[in-house]
């Protein structure tokens, strides 16, 4: 039992990260479940890699890294906005434009620096091993911030989700609100990245959330599996790569993924049994 509490009381690296992992499953949590409600996942994976760019300028200019996430993320957003309403072209295809244009931009810079791979790895797969006090502060804030955001703007969101037309007929505006869904999911990615990296910070945001949606018909369970899933990740992540000299962010993501897979096979079973029961009975 020592075993799984001391590598945290006896080190206060560990100690930092866990609470920071919590943050962020926390965070992920909220945004996620929404991401997958409203089927979004496309526009989490391009905002999670479309800020590469502008992280990667901030690290070159001097800037902190989060500054350059946020410029990163108005940008894609503010671009797949105009393309979207000045063409005919689907969001779909606006973000499929931007989300590669901006990978690619993010490689180019990184290319043309010569002392960058330190930084990239950071950008990639996170310091959670190393994130600070003031990186926890500037999370926890984020955090609250999204779940704010999150608790007004529930039933608008919640009707985005199922119904976008009686969102407008409730007076609504789908406009407003979708933007300002996608600012609370370009938040969370733009605070989490510090933690897990941009490639892994999509992985707390959909994995727990798809499980918790396996899980939960209403949107508060929803959330409320998904933080759980989210924090046993972080914690059994910490713990492997603490004894088995393993990449911590790429073990956290491992175990989310793992925990989803394991939800999904039991809801799976459990369906399958309850319809050979329903058939039984019928006949």
């Amino acid at each position: 039992m020592n075993g799984l509490i001391t590598p945290f009381t006896s080190n206060p690296f560990m100690m930092q990260a866990l609470v920071a992992g919590i943050l962020v499953s926390i965070a992920c949590a909220v945004a996620g479940t929404f991401v997958i409600m409203r089927g979004m996942a496309f526009i989490g994976d391009a905002l999670a890699h479309g800020v590469l760019p502008g992280i990667a300028l901030a690290f070159l200019l001097g800037f902190p890294g989060i500054i350059g996430a946020a410029i990163g993320a108005v940008v894609m957003i503010g671009g797949v906005t105009v393309i979207t309403q000045r063409s005919r072209l689907s969001s779909d295809t606006a973000i499929g434009l931007l989300f590669i244009g901006m990978l690619a931009l993010g490689v180019v810079i990184v290319s043309r620096s010569n002392s960058f791979s330190g930084d990239l790895t950071s950008i990639l797969f996170g310091e959670i091993m190393g994130i600070g006090i003031s990186a926890i502060w500037i999370q926890l804030a984020a955090t609250i911030v999204i779940g704010i955001t999150a608790f007004i703007c529930a039933r608008p969101f919640l009707l985005l989700s199922f119904d976008p037309e009686q969102a407008q007929v409730a007076g609504f505006s789908q406009k407003i609100y979708h933007n300002i869904m996608l600012f609370m999911i370009a938040t969370t990615i733009i605070v989490s990245f510090q933690t897990v990296g941009t490639l892994l910070v999509f992985g707390l945001l959909i994995a727990p959330a798809g499980a918790g949606a396996l899980l939960a018909r209403r949107i508060r369970g929803m959330m409320a599996w998904a933080a759980l899933f989210g924090i046993v990740s972080v914690y059994t992540g910490l713990l492997l790569s603490y004894y088995f000299n393993l990449a911590t962010g790429a073990s956290i993501i491992l175990v989310t993924t793992i925990i989803f897979f394991i939800v999904f096979t039991i809801q799976n079973a459990h369906s399958r049994r309850n319809n050979a029961q329903g058939e039984a009975a019928h006949e």
